[in-house]
């Protein structure tokens, strides 16, 4: 089964993190045969120099491989063929239909708009699934460029939670039906 979904937008691919590769990076975050066979590379050793969700995606794909499409993606740079940010949904959607996101760009790439287009492309997908019906996105109060980017898409501020490792979290929604017709 190729599970290998590769999202497409204007300057990057978003390729699913297939499960053998998360056994090779539970193993090692930069190990030499990750991505040998994918035509890109890691020149920047992205799991290995940026905080990333391995440990917590990991036994998840272990339990159940189909989660593979919804839970992590590298984000490849057309232009160069490297991998610049990473993006994923924290689980499949839940019974009620919500979906929440995180993402995380190389710090040599940010600020150009890499976030926002990682958060459309995989949005974009994932608005096309029937069980998906409430886009989430939580984001510490003290995050200045994720709250304008939220913020800028439209999302409501619906709550706040406290997470074990982040603290305090403002949550946004939009419904996926209000994103297909914003966007």
């Amino acid at each position: 089964m190729n599970q290998d979904l590769t999202i497409e937008t204007e300057r990057l691919y978003l390729h699913t993190v297939l499960p053998d590769e998360y056994l090779l990076l539970v193993q090692n975050l930069a190990h030499p045969n990750l991505w040998s066979n994918r035509g890109f590379s890691d020149r920047l050793k992205y799991f290995a120099n940026n905080p990333n969700p391995i440990k917590y995606r990991a036994p998840r794909i272990a339990a159940n491989p189909e989660l593979a499409k919804y839970l992590l993606r590298v984000a490849v740079l057309k232009s160069e063929q490297i991998i610049i940010a990473s993006t994923g949904f924290h689980d499949g959607p839940d019974i009620n239909g919500m979906i929440e996101i995180g993402f995380g760009v190389d710090k040599a790439y940010q600020g150009k708009g890499y976030g926002q287009e990682l958060l459309h492309g995989m949005w974009g997908w994932v608005v096309n699934s029937p069980q998906v019906k409430t886009l989430r996105y939580t984001v510490s109060p003290d995050n200045l460029i994720s709250q304008h980017i939220i913020k800028k898409l439209g999302f409501n501020l619906v709550g706040e939670q406290i997470d074990e490792e982040d603290g305090l979290e403002e949550i946004y929604e939009m419904l996926s039906d209000s994103y297909q017709h914003a966007f």
